[in-house]
């Protein structure tokens, strides 16, 4: 089974400051975890580590075959193409049509060939039900809506690792279960793994996975 996520004795830093030490995590593919913790205690530092956003300067880790310790700027677009982001705010283009919103990413990541961004782009609004919203404004959708928009985004390069950052959290109950359905579904169906922060422990106890969590400058695994 192939390793999607590998960190060794790593420290996270935010402005010179340590967040978390000696972090020690496997994720393998098709893998699902949680990374559980209160607000602050590290979690999204640590997705950022993942992603390419913060630099990795002790330890050693890579994701989807990225060595994260010697990842140069120019490397990150080619890393965000194994990996979807779900964030908490949906982070959609609101200046521009959903279908568009697909369209720009694919084109970002590298796509030229048109009939094939169209395609694609339709093939993942179909996969999390929203194939109606295309040409819907981002504004117009409710907010279940736009996190599924947000997820089918997420999903455009075939990602090996999809990482979920309090993805239920602007959501009502009743939507966030539609949500984590969804999530685990589409997963599995692109054979992708999944790391979710969240601190709706309710949420942990309906949909049961591995369980990481961070807090007291620690990532420990843990069973609820």
């Amino acid at each position: 089974m192939a390793v999607i996520i590998e960190l060794n004795k790593v420290s996270i830093y935010q402005s010179n400051k340590k967040i978390l030490e000696d972090i020690n995590l496997v994720l393998n593919e098709t893998e699902f975890a949680y990374l559980i913790g209160k607000t602050g205690s590290g979690k999204s530092s640590l997705l950022k580590i993942l992603y390419g956003e913060l630099a990795l300067t002790e330890g050693t880790g890579s994701v989807a075959g990225f060595d994260l310790r010697n990842l140069k700027r120019t490397d990150v677009p080619m890393l965000r193409r194994k990996i979807g982001i779900v964030f908490q705010d949906f982070q959609l283009l609101m200046d521009r049509t959903v279908i568009q919103n697909m369209i720009f990413v694919l084109g970002a990541t590298g796509w030229k060939d048109k009939i094939l961004i169209q395609k694609r782009a339709l093939s993942v609004l179909q996969l999390v039900g929203v194939e109606q919203k295309a040409n819907a404004m981002p504004h117009a959708l409710s907010g279940g809506e736009q996190q599924r928009v947000a997820i089918a985004r997420a999903l455009l390069n075939q990602p090996e690792l999809l990482l979920a950052d309090e993805p239920t959290g602007n959501l009502d109950p009743e939507t966030s279960e539609e949500i984590m359905h969804l999530l685990i579904a589409v997963a599995k169906e692109e054979k992708s793994a999944i790391l979710m922060a969240t601190h709706d422990l309710n949420m942990v106890k309906k949909f049961p996975a591995r369980v990481l969590r961070v807090g007291n400058g620690s990532v420990t695994e843990v069973t609820l």
